[in-house]
């Protein structure tokens, strides 16, 4: 399956990446599954990545650890510090990976209407040269087929 170009990125100042989404589903639904470890480790990460490691503690001070294994079995791995919580509606946390440099802000806004949630997340990096090197990763490829996931989950019966 491929991105399906539902995924809108766009680079507002020369720090900034924002992603935003639509969502067929409740708020409080796409909330909890950016913060429920059960959720997270169904859908987080591109296709045929996995998340072997998810560990959350999912408080204002609290942290999180994941770990992403990719079909060549490389892995991926990224930590972070929760500064913000309004469940559903907003979050706020720092972020690093294990192999790039420098810490990220996270603002992720969760907006419903009509039983659809758009997504915003704003990612504030500590450079333009670390912002520039994410892009250049091919981290808008990866999020897009994670997001996909998401939205595949959202629409699965039982969740």
């Amino acid at each position: 399956m491929k991105n399906t170009g539902t995924l809108k990125v766009t680079t507002p100042t020369d720090r900034e990446i924002v992603l935003t989404r639509v969502f067929d589903a409740p708020r409080h639904l796409v909330f909890e599954a950016f913060s429920k470890p059960e959720l997270l480790k169904r859908w987080f990460g591109p296709r045929g990545w996995s998340l072997v490691v998810c560990e959350i503690d999912f408080k204002v001070g609290g942290g999180f650890r994941f770990v992403l294994r990719g079909p060549d079995g490389k892995k991926m791995g990224m930590r972070g510090v929760y500064r913000e919580l309004a469940p559903p509606v907003r979050s706020v946390h720092m972020e690093s990976f294990d192999d790039y440099p420098g810490e990220s802000q996270v603002t992720a806004v969760f907006d419903e209407q009509g039983g659809k949630t758009t997504l915003t997340a704003t990612v504030l990096y500590p450079s333009q040269e670390v912002r520039d090197i994410v892009i250049k990763s091919g981290m808008e490829h990866g999020a897009a087929e994670t997001y996909d996931k998401l939205a595949e989950l959202l629409t699965s019966p039982g969740l």
